[in-house]
């Protein structure tokens, strides 16, 4: 399913990142970024040892900001890692957060020269982020991104399994159809 915004792609597909062919994808990384579990264990497997000695250099990332690496042996040259925050009970600005990883993932790539972004759900594995509500967040930071900025020209998310597909997708169909 996708999507035009101010003369950019938002499709949603759903399969596997570390597959997507596209300038950077966006790791749904850890405080330390030195890998774990979910997308980013299966990215650091992808893209083989010298991520993590990469990201050993990094000195982490907070919570809602972003960095930057090459993606090494992944069909994407590059991987923007965000931390997106841990869901408590939703009153702890997590949305914010959420908001601000998206943001940041974006603002790096178009930094970077980068037009070709493909995400993750980030927060919604183990960090607990209800579903519904981290994809409203994503698709509508990432919409109102895509409004003011010309530069990206695709954003896909990809999404792993079809419940999560269908969640972004129903998301999407509310948003594109108020957005017209």
């Amino acid at each position: 399913m996708q999507c035009t915004i101010n003369n950019a792609r938002l499709e949603l597909i759903q399969g596997n990142i570390v597959e997507q062919a596209v300038d950077a994808i966006v790791n749904a990384a850890n405080p330390t970024l030195l890998g774990g579990g979910g997308v980013d264990g299966a990215i650091h497997r992808a893209a083989g040892p010298k991520l993590l000695a990469k990201c050993a250099t990094l000195g982490g990332c907070r919570t809602g900001e972003a960095k930057i690496t090459p993606g090494y042996r992944l069909p994407a040259q590059h991987i923007i890692h965000t931390v997106g925050p841990v869901y408590k009970d939703g009153t702890r600005g997590e949305p914010e957060l959420l908001a601000r990883a998206y943001r940041s993932s974006l603002a790096l790539a178009e930094e970077h020269g980068l037009r070709q972004l493909a995400f993750p759900s980030t927060s919604t594995g183990i960090y607990g982020y209800p579903l519904p509500e981290a994809a409203r967040i994503a698709l509508t930071t990432v919409i109102e991104y895509l409004q003011t900025h010309s530069f990206i020209t695709l954003v896909r998310f990809v999404l792993w399994g079809p419940d999560n597909y269908n969640v972004y997708r129903q998301a999407l169909l509310e948003l594109c159809l108020t957005e017209a």
